[in-house]
């Protein structure tokens, strides 16, 4: 299970800010998200919190568009810094993408980056609005709440019966230079809400039976540490002095053969890493060279229903060098542990040509993997 307790929240401002267009140059804006697990979290709040702080370091900070959405205590922390004019477009207003380009602040705030603009826009999304004005090199703060980024939008409909219609690319905090969980417990979210903090009195019992539920919340909490403990990984997995990767997540590889006790290590292996929380993989070699017999294909398909069981990707590579082909899944899987079941091959063959786990430990000797080799039933 996450533990949020290893997660940094709140992570301080962007190092080195920019000044004006000409100290930027051609670089790219940042673009940090505040994401959150429902509405009234606190991300608006804190995206101003984080705005002031910079400005009193003398950062040239200016709002482009905020929702407070009735909420005193945000526009409360809104005032005392600039606010740009909205556009309006058809009686509704929108961000003014072209007046924050010409305003050329170091950092403006766009708050609520999943939203759908109004026909006659120049833009249909906000976060289109966004990469424009990162393009210019202006950095940009905004927010997001997890059930708006697109891969996620079944998982969430399941929990909350709520199908998202607005939704925001999974690369857009891929390419985000901080994503930031602004975190609350079920608990306080709905004390919020009985408290009249986010929603006008009229929709409290309404959104306390629908979205709001424990449950629900409790779901979205995990996902939205999960989406940055993520992020997180890939930021951490970087490379040491010796150029090797350092995991913060642990994995693991079974490797499967045509033997009966296949079976026996991916139960083993699915048990290992439920104990790390780790992501588990199943490996089955092929031989270019050879054919599987009838009775050895529907062993294999047992074996991959059975990874599948424990919710592994079960994965089959052809390569006549066993050893080889573990080593390079290994490595573009980023696997930290490997488990093998102990060698079948006879004992003159071990003499000759060593042990399997052996050969497998030459190839990871310097990957910082771990091997384990598993007894099994003949």
């Amino acid at each position: 299970m996450f533990d949020p307790n290893k997660l940094a929240i709140t992570p301080g401002p962007f190092p080195e800010p920019s000044f004006g267009i000409a100290a930027r140059g051609f670089r790219r804006g940042k673009h940090k998200i505040f994401i959150g697990m429902s509405p009234g979290v606190g991300k608006t709040y804190k995206m101003l919190e984080e705005a002031h702080a910079l400005k009193a370091e003398g950062m040239d900070v200016v709002i482009g568009l905020l929702e407070t959405h009735g909420r005193k205590e945000t526009a409360d922390r809104a005032m005392g810094l600039e606010t740009l004019p909205r556009q309006m477009i058809n009686g509704r207003s929108e961000l003014d993408t072209a007046a924050v380009i010409s305003r050329s602040p170091q950092l403006i705030l766009i708050d609520e980056l999943a939203h759908t603009n109004v026909p006659g826009a120049d833009r249909e999304k906000r976060y289109q609005d966004v990469e424009l004005v990162l393009q210019t090199g202006i950095d940009v703060y905004s927010t997001l709440n997890i059930q708006h980024i697109e891969s996620l939008n079944d998982v969430v409909a399941r929990i909350t019966t709520v199908v998202v219609r607005e939704r925001v690319p999974d690369r857009i905090l891929d390419e985000a230079d901080q994503v930031v969980v602004v975190d609350v417990t079920p608990e306080t979210l709905q004390e919020r809400l009985y408290e009249g903090k986010i929603y006008p009195p009229e929709k409290i019992e309404q959104s306390l039976n629908n979205f709001f539920q424990r449950r629900n919340l409790i779901a979205l909490r995990e996902l939205a540490l999960r989406e940055v403990a993520d992020t997180v990984e890939e930021e951490g997995n970087h490379r040491d002095p010796f150029g090797q990767v350092c995991n913060i997540h642990e994995r693991v590889l079974v490797c499967i053969s045509t033997y009966p006790n296949s079976a026996q290590l991916i139960r083993r292996g699915a048990r290992i890493a439920s104990y790390m929380n780790a992501k588990f993989y199943a490996l089955f070699i092929d031989y270019p060279d050879r054919f599987l017999t009838k009775e050895e294909s529907l062993h294999l398909e047992t074996c991959e229903r059975l990874c599948h069981d424990f919710e592994g990707e079960f994965l089959r590579v052809k390569n006549a060098n066993v050893a080889n082909a573990i080593a390079q899944v290994a490595q573009e899987k980023r696997i930290t542990q490997i488990v093998i079941g102990e060698s079948q091959q006879s004992r003159w063959k071990h003499l000759l040509r060593g042990s399997f786990s052996q050969r497998i430990m030459r190839q990871i000797w310097q990957k910082r993997i771990d091997l384990h080799v598993i007894a099994t039933d003949k």
